[in-house]
């Protein structure tokens, strides 16, 4: 297990100077990334990580939404082997036929990617744990339509702020979970309350020792008060004082 960061975090950064933003995550110590937007993106981006000596095992992008084979040939010129879908509104979360639809999207896109050699997942927010399919969240209703190469990537802020405990959650998925998202704070939908890991209401060691098959802890920041970088830093400190990692590009 390694320790990445949701370059969404410093989106504002990002479009003023992306090669010194990744500089400068490379300075503050991490040697992993997890791109957004990386189609629009991936040459400056790509000569950015190589420059710094980063990688990016993941990548977000909207397969329900957009040209699947310009995302996994982007992410196989980025070095990206799992790209996972970001987001899907809460509306997709309501009824059960809506979710196997989403289902049978996702696993057709695994199909595609595995062209590429690239894995495919889905990352939550709050609404897939505040909906109740067949007595169980609507996440874990759509965990068991997914075919057996797809992989979660569990938001666990946003687990806890729809309800669940991210400690159980993360057992009873148990190994489909490769990703967690790793953020703090006060457990509602105040983005910029969100605070370094540690610092919050999150149990955060406890939720990474919860994820049994995790390769990836990415931190990331939905939005932040503080200077971000100080964040990141702060939750990075953290992390590699209170757990052990694999190495620095494992």
């Amino acid at each position: 297990m390694s320790y990445s960061l949701q370059l969404y975090t410093l989106r504002n950064a990002l479009s003023e100077d992306l090669p010194g933003t990744i500089r400068k995550v490379a300075e503050i110590g991490y040697t992993q990334v997890e791109p957004y937007n990386f189609v629009a993106t991936a040459k400056e981006l790509g000569a950015a990580l190589k420059e710094n000596g980063l990688t990016a095992p993941s990548g977000h992008a909207p397969l329900m939404s957009q040209d699947q084979d310009g995302i996994f040939a982007a992410a196989k010129e980025l070095g990206i082997t799992t790209v996972i879908d970001p987001f899907l509104p809460a509306e997709h979360w309501q009824k059960a036929e809506d979710i196997q639809a989403t289902a049978a999207k996702l696993n057709a896109a695994a199909k595609k990617g595995a062209e590429y050699g690239i894995r495919v997942g889905y990352h939550n927010h709050a609404w897939e744990l505040e909906s109740t399919i067949e007595g169980r969240t609507a996440l874990e209703y759509f965990e068991s339509l997914l075919d057996p190469e797809l992989v979660l990537e569990v938001d666990t802020y946003w687990a806890a702020v729809g309800g669940q405990d991210p400690v159980e959650l993360l057992g009873r998925l148990g190994d489909r979970v490769k990703f967690i998202h790793i953020k703090d704070g006060p457990l509602n939908k105040d983005n910029k309350a969100q605070q370094p890991a540690g610092q919050g209401k999150v149990p955060v060691l406890d939720v990474i020792a919860a994820a049994k098959s995790l390769e990836v802890g990415v931190v990331e920041f939905d939005d932040y008060s503080g200077d971000i970088f100080e964040g990141i830093a702060q939750s990075l400190a953290f992390l590699t004082s209170n757990t052990a990692t694999e190495g620095a590009n494992a």
